[in-house]
């Protein structure tokens, strides 16, 4: 026996009784089972009692305001989804309104095909929770306090490199694109280290301006120039003994390259405007999204440096070439958010997951905590849902869903020919472009004949017997 669907409950709350019948009228011809509530404290009553599965609200209400009565059906069912109904649209009032949690707002008047279309988004967005409600994380963001998440091969790759260079002191040379975590594996190459409990400084080279860079890094004496009231220690005193980390090597001055490479083979630095020679004891780690190589090559870079620096390569694969880490990589920001308390989510369903998946993720990582961020604060429940993902993402996977070009079309038409004229194919193939020509009023395309068969050899009669 085929099972019942239930039928949407929708509750409007509305001191106006002409415009609960309008809307009673509306949704009704469209088979919703509709209650009505003539203020806001029966509408909180009725939520209570028996939760809808959409509350439509009106703003201003004798008694209770639509706000008020917004936050305690909200307090009393945080998963409820109510649609404001204002006379006023303003930008004060659509803010409060989604503020509160209200799931949409309406103004009116409203014409009904558009407060219909609200309901079912709100239906759509209900179903989407309630099929969520299942899903379980994938991993415990406690086991990665490290921030680096990842069961890939190419993943496991790093780890065994991180854990075979560790305790050792020799230089590694980070390479990856931007957004893949250089920082976090450097920060565990000096945790995992002998020198675990000494400093960990991190320097951006691109981000100092290139008149700075020396000062910053090794430091200034009084009057070395304008500015200098004071001697000023740089980033290797400050990390002696430690591990210094130095990101977008790549950018680097020539001036700046070589005062590294004699810390690199002296273990000496001077201040900037200094005359003595300081001894310093610092492991470096480098990184960069450049291609170093070539940089060599075009003499931007000092080649004796790139071999001081490239002792171990640790290559960081891009998100793209590990998707199947998205799911807990996504796991471990929301676990991250909610654990702040700076958002209310607790997981993704399943089809906002598979939106992720498909994604091509440009911005690796970094791109991706961006965009969990974003949408669990969007996000009206504890589930992010495909409606909270940003609408170039999921235009971007969809295009990717479709056939792309011309080549996949003729590759359905061939199979689709082949599957109902497995034949005379190529003569279903002529009729169809002459058809399309006709319809577009284009000259025919000339379509090869198909090979004529070799004309069979007459036999020779065979003699008469005498």
């Amino acid at each position: 026996m085929a099972e019942t669907v239930p039928v949407p409950r929708i509750l409007v709350v509305d001191d106006d009784t002409e415009v609960r019948y309008s809307v009673n009228r509306v949704l009704s011809a469209r088979h919703y089972q509709v209650q009505e509530a003539a203020n806001g404290e029966e509408g909180v009553a009725a939520v209570k009692r028996s939760p809808p599965d959409v509350v439509l609200l009106d703003n201003r209400m004798t008694g209770m305001t639509g706000l008020e009565t917004l936050q305690h059906i909200r307090a009393a069912n945080p998963k409820q989804l109510v649609i404001l109904m204002t006379a006023y649209g303003t930008a004060q009032t659509a803010i409060e309104a989604m503020k509160f949690g209200a799931f949409d707002y309406v103004v009116k008047p409203f014409d009904p095909p558009k407060l219909l279309a609200l309901v079912e988004s709100a239906l759509r967005t209900q179903a989407d929770i309630w099929s969520a409600r299942g899903v379980q994380p994938v991993i415990n963001s406690e086991d990665h306090k490290e921030g680096i998440v990842g069961a890939s091969a190419p993943m496991q790759q790093v780890f065994k490199v991180i854990g075979q260079v560790a305790a050792s002191e020799v230089t590694v040379m980070i390479t990856g694109e931007s957004g893949t975590g250089k920082e976090l594996i450097a920060r565990s190459l000096h945790r995992h280290s002998h020198r675990g409990g000494k400093p960990f400084v991190a320097v951006n080279c691109s981000a100092i301006p290139e008149n700075l860079i020396e000062s910053e890094l090794f430091g200034h004496e009084r009057g070395a120039f304008t500015g200098a009231t004071a001697q000023r220690l740089g980033k290797f005193e400050v990390c002696d003994g430690g591990t210094i980390f130095l990101d977008e090597i790549g950018d680097m001055t020539p001036a700046t390259q070589t005062k590294i490479l004699r810390v690199l083979q002296e273990g000496e630095i001077q201040r900037v405007g200094g005359s003595e020679t300081l001894k310093v004891n610092v492991r470096v780690i480098a990184a960069t999204n450049k291609d170093l190589e070539a940089l060599v090559k075009a003499r931007v870079f000092r080649e004796d440096l790139y071999y001081r620096l490239n002792v171990v390569r640790l290559r960081l694969p891009p998100l793209r070439e590990r998707v199947e880490d998205v799911p807990q990589i996504v796991d471990y920001f929301i676990q991250s958010l909610a654990k702040a308390k700076k958002t209310n989510a607790r997981k993704v369903s399943a089809e906002a997951l598979a939106i992720l998946c498909r994604h091509n993720w440009p911005g690796n990582v970094r791109e991706l905590e961006n965009m969990i961020h974003r949408s669990a604060v969007i996000a009206q429940g504890d589930t992010i849902l495909p409606k909270d993902l940003p609408d170039e993402v999921r235009q971007s996977t969809a295009m990717e869903a479709q056939p792309a070009g011309l080549e996949a079309l003729f590759d359905q038409l061939f199979s689709r020919l082949k599957a109902t004229h497995p034949g005379d194919m190529l003569a279903q193939v002529q009729s169809a472009f002459e058809a399309r020509d006709a319809a577009s009023s284009k000259p025919p395309l000339e379509v090869p004949a198909a090979p004529a068969a070799p004309a069979a050899k007459a036999k020779k009669p065979a003699p008469k017997r005498k």
